[in-house]
């Protein structure tokens, strides 16, 4: 009866508006002439007092004149300036809300005097219906609508605008009088005016949007059959005629369209979507076209009213986690609290997922996140439909996710909400992880095979961008039944087993890890002055620079602790285990509860208790010592003395479980859960001896079977729970477990991936004590290779930690062949700085000079250069050298086994570059570094034998050979006949050039002048410089 009554009411109210005369003036509320409801606690509103100041300005001057008089007068007003336009502009507007007998006049005055094509008019009509529209009284709603209807007849610019954000005003799940009205009226000036709304592309998406969704409320109900067919013939004229301009929603449209497809119009709509797309749009190509196009945020926050969205937005900016009861009982009282409130809940959670994109900052602080709400929602579902819609909500994005296309904040909520709902309501997650392998063969058969890779690459993205760190343990939890488990094994096996090593991230372009926050489209505009931020539309993922990567720092859960209570398992216990039970729950002592514990081991070990004892007492411990476990094992202070006393009690109840291990081959399943409770235990007392022998019986003997799974699986709990309790325990580890460790860079990685600088600083000072050894000579090298694809942060820790090691740099120099300038700046800004600290030798000059020449890389001249400073006569020799073999090399038959055992061989070519561009970069100071005799023979020797490109190519560097040769070969006669012919001047010509620079090198080209050929033949089959076989 209320319904028919309201419609009754708002019936005659709009035909009267309609004609500018007193339909509405009735139903205004006391108080005439005022805009806004009030009571007389409330201030008095800072937009009303100035509307009403306006309108009596225009009253003043218009009161007691004839029409032309007062047209005069407020056109005069109005060129006085921009300020009396304004004021004029709103006086009249003022009036028509207010005075429903006028408002035909008002209007036409308006349309007169106003100067700016009613910009003003229309600014504060939205500014109206964002923030004062729930506060209207009914006469000014009323007029309202007549005025934007008015203003759409008169094909005002911009009138588009108003009419979307009067359909945000429309509120889902709501079927109250006012709200019909409301969508009743703006549906009439829509399809009044047709061909107005059909110039607007964004226009007919919206409000096909919007109006296939309220279709949904008011299906089913006998009193709204009108309102509902006018609805569906709209939709469906507008979705047949237009169907592209429809297209543009994405595919949450095939979601609103699944939701109504029972009703006949609709269901003929389908047939064609499915069968006959061509026949809607000869672009378009069918249904997977629609649902591999993201939703454009504008959408999904069109649903939601603005007072809601303000609600949700403090929500999830400023309230903190633990704090939200009051502020989410409120929301519900008055939004969720009805039977037709539950299709609501999609759109919430559509537009958390879709809309609210928290900053970095939001994600690491205190602040309510996402999922929590998600979650609440989830739980105040009453109705299996509205249940089974919200998950499909939750879950639609990830159907037909693309990592190119879609944002991974889309799909966070969703596996996160399943995560932290393990614990407290771990009926949650099991009917998720459920909906999620059913869906993927019942959402469209047709198209599973596109469903099963969209959720596959949902998973992936999540690991990927360490959401979650990986899935094993939400997947293959106890607390689901098999029946989940096993579905789950089958569906996703490659996330079911623990990854080793595990997934690293490889952020090719360094970003601001913070979001930009603001509203970009000119529609979304609604909260100007807001705190409450929006991250940027994903449509700029196409644009130019690269996709922004996100790092999450998952917010941990607030711990309620609560009286253990395990009266319902006592009852199926044995008696004598019943009664140690009581024992252990009563007990305060932990010296007590250990011997009580030892005796209930005892007692399982000795006798034939059957599974489901074996279960029930399992739940009891579990229950009665979840508080040891729970929180920081590592007390705040750590000493020396730091031991089983003081760590955790946890560990002492541990300890009379290591009788467990002569039995642990014959365990069967459940041995891996008990596995997970016992070993963080043993880590927990500095890591003893006799309990780490025992932690690699007890690894082996498990389900897993392999020490170096188990223990990488245990460290990276450690990291995720307790970066302190990973520091301490690392020592330990590296000197337990060597081989391990070291053989890779798994657990280094995870190590530098959490700690700060502070902890880096304390594991150098373990390394330089020797208490921590994290690398060793044999593996260094492909461990620091390893550490090229890490973050930024993580190579510099791993080049700290490896630089406070003794190891000779040149085990890890190979390296340098792996690096590229682009890609792997803080390797070679370690590397640099560290050679400059060495004196060169042959084998680093070789790999330094190994590396590629290109004009943007330094490093090889940097590092050239500051060696030419400081070992000059050093570095001379090693080239030299250099330059003789390489000379000689390709004379040379090379050996399958030496051209294939080097990444890059050394090419003379790439030597003469590299040297003349240290000539360059020498050239104006005032080093002599190649006027040395070892340089200028060199380079003499390979004049004499390179060909015409290579002398072209580097003929300024050969000229300092040629003058070098020019005043080598011209000595005086008498001495030249005397180093001919003395027996000691041909006895060093044969001896090797470094065995003295001055007699060997005259020697040399007197008797390369000589005899030419013989000099080279037995070069030929020598040294590269020289032997003594001569």
């Amino acid at each position: 009866m209320e319904l028919q009554k309201g419609k009754g009411t708002v019936a005659a109210a709009s035909s009267g508006a309609a004609g500018g005369g007193g339909g509405g003036a009735g139903a205004g509320a006391p108080g005439g002439g005022r805009l806004l409801l009030s009571t007389s606690l409330d201030a008095k509103d800072e937009l009303e007092e100035r509307l009403e100041r306006c309108m009596s300005i225009v009253t003043s001057m218009t009161a007691g004149v004839s029409e032309r008089e007062a047209n005069d007068a407020l056109n005069a007003y109005v060129c006085k300036g921009p300020p009396q336009h304004e004021e004029i502009c709103l006086g009249l507007f003022t009036l028509v809300l207010t005075e429903p007998a006028q408002a035909q006049k008002c209007y036409r005055d308006l349309a007169l005097v106003s100067r700016d094509g009613m910009n003003i008019v229309l600014n504060k009509i939205n500014q109206l219906l964002m923030e004062k529209y729930l506060k209207l009284q009914d006469t000014c709603r009323t007029q309202l609508v007549w005025l934007v209807r008015e203003l759409v007849k008169s094909g005002v610019l911009g009138a588009d605008g108003v009419c979307m954000t009067f359909m945000k005003q429309i509120a889902g799940g709501d079927v109250t009088a006012k709200n019909i009205w409301l969508a009743e009226s703006v549906l009439d000036i829509l399809t009044e005016q047709r061909e107005w709304v059909l110039k607007s592309s964004i226009l007919i998406a919206m409000a096909v949007y919007t109006y296939l969704r309220l279709i949904v409320d008011h299906h089913g109900t006998a009193q709204l059959q009108t309102l509902r067919q006018k609805e569906v013939d709209f939709c469906i004229s507008l979705l047949r005629e237009r169907f592209m301009e429809c297209l543009m929603i994405g595919r949450d449209l095939v979601r609103l369209l699944q939701n109504v497809a029972r009703i006949p119009e609709f269901e003929l709509l389908w047939k064609d979507i499915i069968h006959n797309p061509q026949a809607l749009s000869p672009q378009f190509t069918g249904i997977l076209q629609l649902l591999q196009s993201r939703t454009s945020r504008k959408f999904l926050a069109c649903r939601l009213t603005p007072d809601m969205e303000t609600k949700l937005l403090f929500m999830t900016s400023r309230v903190r986690f633990g704090q939200q009861k009051r502020y989410q009982d409120w929301f519900q009282r008055q939004y969720l609290s009805t039977p037709d409130s539950q299709s609501l809940r999609c759109d919430l959670i559509r537009y958390i997922c879709g809309v609210v994109h928290p900053s970095n900052e939001v994600l690491s602080s205190d602040i309510l996140p996402r999922w929590a709400i998600i979650g609440w929602l989830l739980t105040t579902c009453t109705s299996n439909v509205a249940a089974s819609n919200a998950k499909l909500a939750l879950f639609y994005d990830w159907l037909f996710f693309s990592p190119d296309k879609d944002s991974i904040m889309n799909i966070e909520p969703a596996i996160l909400v399943m995560h932290h709902s393990m614990k407290p309501h771990p009926a949650i997650t099991a009917t998720l992880l459920d909906f999620m392998c059913r869906i993927i063969p019942n959402f469209y058969p047709p198209l599973e095979g596109h469903v099963r890779q969209g959720v596959f690459s949902s998973l992936n993205h999540i690991v990927e961008k360490r959401v979650l760190a990986h899935l094993a343990p939400l997947f293959d939890n106890p607390k689901l039944d098999k029946e989940l488990r096993s579905m789950l094994r089958e569906k996703f096996p490659e996330f079911c087993s623990s990854p080793s090593p595990p997934v690293e991230v490889k952020i090719e372009e360094p970003v601001s890890m913070e979001m930009d926050n603001h509203l970009s489209d000119k529609d979304e505009s609604c909260y100007d002055n807001a705190e409450a931020a929006f991250s940027d539309d994903e449509e700029d993922l196409n644009s130019k620079g690269k996709k922004r990567e996100f790092r999450f720092h998952p917010i941990k859960e607030t711990v309620v602790e609560e009286p253990v209570d395990v009266t319902p398992y006592l009852d199926q216990l044995d008696e004598s285990l019943r009664d140690k039970v009581l024992q252990l729950q009563k007990g305060s002592d932990t010296e007590a509860q250990c011997e009580v514990m030892q005796e209930i081991v005892d007692q399982v070990l000795e006798e034939d208790f059957d599974s489901e004892q074996l279960s029930v007492l399992a739940s009891c411990l579990q229950e009665l010592f979840k508080a040891h476990f729970r929180g920081e094992v590592l007390p705040e202070e750590v000493t020396e003395d730091t031991g089983e006393e003081k760590v955790s009690p946890g560990c002492k109840i541990a300890g009379p479980l290591e009788k467990i291990r002569r039995n642990m081959r014959s365990m069967q399943g459940p041995s891996a859960g008990l596995h997970c409770w016992l070993r963080p235990n043993w880590f927990c007392s500095k890591a003893a001896a006799g309990k780490m022998n025992l932690y690699e019986s007890f690894a082996q003997a498990t389900q897993l079977g392999d020490l170096h799974t188990c223990l990488m699986m245990d460290m990276k709990a450690c990291q995720e729970d307790d970066v302190r309790l990973l520091c301490h325990l690392t020592p330990s580890i590296y000197t337990e477990f060597p081989d391990e460790t070291l053989r890779s860079g798994e657990l280094l990685n995870m190590i530098v991936a959490v700690i700060d600088s502070a902890q880096l600083q304390e594991l150098v000072c373990h390394v330089m004590m020797g208490n921590l050894v994290m690398f060793r000579k044999d593996s260094v090298l492909n461990i620091l290779i390893q550490s090229l694809d890490w973050e930024t942060f993580e190579q510099y820790c791993a080049w700290q930690l490896f630089l406070a090691h003794n190891i000779p740099l040149e085990t890890v120099i190979p390296i340098l062949q792996h690096l590229k300038y682009k890609e792997h700046p803080e390797a070679l800004s370690c590397l640099l700085l560290q050679l400059r600290r060495e004196k060169p030798s042959e084998e680093m000059v070789k790999m330094v000079l190994s590396r590629p020449c290109h004009p943007d890389d330094q490093f090889t001249t940097s590092i050239l250069r500051h060696w030419c400073m400081k070992h000059d006569e050093l570095l001379a020799e090693h080239i030299k050298a250099l330059l003789i073999k390489n000379n000689s090399l390709p004379r040379k038959r090379q050996s399958l086994r030496s051209s294939s055992s080097k990444l890059a061989q050394l090419t003379l070519e790439q030597i003469l570059e590299h040297l003349d561009n240290l000539r360059l970069n020498l050239a104006n100071t005032k080093q002599n570094f190649f006027s040395q005799t070892p340089i200028l023979q060199a380079l003499q020797h390979v004049q004499a034998s390179c060909d015409e490109a290579h002398k072209m190519k580097f003929s300024d560097l050969f000229s300092l050979a040629e003058e070098y040769e020019d005043s080598s070969t011209k000595p005086p006669k008498s001495r030249r006949k005397a180093a001919l012919s003395s027996p000691r001047s041909r006895k060093n010509a044969a001896q090797p050039p470094n065995a003295e620079e001055e007699s060997g090198s005259s020697s040399a080209s007197e008797e390369e002048d000589t005899k030419p050929k013989p000099t080279k033949r037995k070069r030929k089959g020598s040294s590269a410089v020289g032997s003594d076989s001569d």
